[in-house]
């Protein structure tokens, strides 16, 4: 394949989510009428078609095909995670990389608002008693005048502080640096007295932050132990973002009052994990991502990138570009 039969766009094979990686393609296609759009659907179309592309798009880049890319500028990553691609390498070749930050915003939202409202009005209680047959009353708590703290303020972090708006809550943001503030009533830092007392004083503890050498283990005993017996963690982050160990004791131990998972540390939960069989636990199989809208709007990124790319070339500002 030569320069001027290369795509304009080279979507990889691996698909995500279960839909058909078609889709993407077609999606793609459709904002970019102009363009020409391939979709390299074997190992051998990859290598082949990757060789002379400059605009390639796709959920993971591995070592071997990076090799192959001999004229690539921008790698357009379909996930808003990118520490799974060779940073490194796509550096010292000067290739922008961005990622798909913000199209989790809406689902993942959505997701965590259940999450609180199913413990606010304890509807696991509910279906429990109705499997049983059993009309019984049971109490339940209210949302209006709790507070809820969101630890990262990004994408996801914004969009679950949007959706809580309504419900009459005090909010509490943490951040690397409070100054940029947030749509938090409040900010505050990962380091010191700040922190703990935030802990303290929430009833909804939401992680929705990057796994960093920061955020690693930040929930750990002490965290738990400083948390109000009331209190509700739901993580959408990253499993080791929770120490597992001292999550099961505090829930064992009725230090919180549950916890609503999305992520667990291991990942998969093997099937003898204690968290399995705890009531007060709400597990659902890294799922709070998926969206029928995810390729529709990451298209909506790629494609913007694309026009970026053709009016001002390799010094373009890329929306969603990741620093190295």
């Amino acid at each position: 394949m030569s320069d001027a039969d290369a795509p304009d766009v080279l979507v990889l094979r691996k698909g995500t989510h279960g839909t058909p990686i078609e889709q993407y393609a077609d999606a793609i296609r459709d904002r970019l009428p102009d363009h020409t759009v391939a979709l390299a659907r074997t190992p051998a179309e990859e290598h082949a078609a990757i060789r002379d592309a400059t605009f390639v798009t796709g959920m993971t880049l591995e070592d071997d095909l990076l090799e192959n890319a001999e004229n690539l500028a921008v790698f357009a990553c379909a996930y808003a995670g990118t520490g799974h691609l060779p940073l490194a390498k796509l550096d010292e070749r000067s290739v922008a990389v961005t990622n798909a930050s913000g199209v989790h915003g809406p689902n993942i939202g959505e997701h965590v608002l259940g999450a609180i409202l199913r413990f606010t009005r304890r509807f696991h209680v509910g279906a429990r008693r109705q499997r049983r047959r059993e009309w019984r009353h049971y109490k339940a708590h209210e949302l209006q005048g709790s507070t809820v703290t969101v630890v990262g303020l990004g994408a996801i972090g914004r969009a679950v502080c949007e959706r809580l708006e309504p419900f009459g809550v005090e909010t509490i943001g943490v951040r690397y640096t409070p100054a940029k503030g947030g749509p938090t009533d409040e900010v505050v830092g990962f380091d010191g007295e700040e922190f703990d007392d935030a802990l303290a004083r929430t009833d909804y503890l939401v992680l929705a932050c990057p796994l960093t050498e920061t955020t690693r283990g930040l929930i750990d005993r002490d965290a738990f132990v400083t948390m109000d017996p009331e209190s509700v963690v739901v993580n959408v982050a990253r499993g080791p973002v929770v120490d597992t160990d001292a999550l099961v004791e505090a829930l064992r131990s009725n230090w919180i009052r549950g916890a609503s998972l999305d992520v667990t540390d291991p990942e998969p939960l093997p099937e003898a994990h204690p968290l399995w069989t705890l009531e007060n636990v709400q597990i659902t199989p890294h799922n709070a991502g998926h969206t029928p809208q995810y390729y529709d709007r990451l298209a909506d990124i790629v494609a913007e990138n694309r026009r970026r790319f053709d009016d001002e070339g390799a010094d373009a500002a890329l929306r969603n570009q990741v620093s190295f």
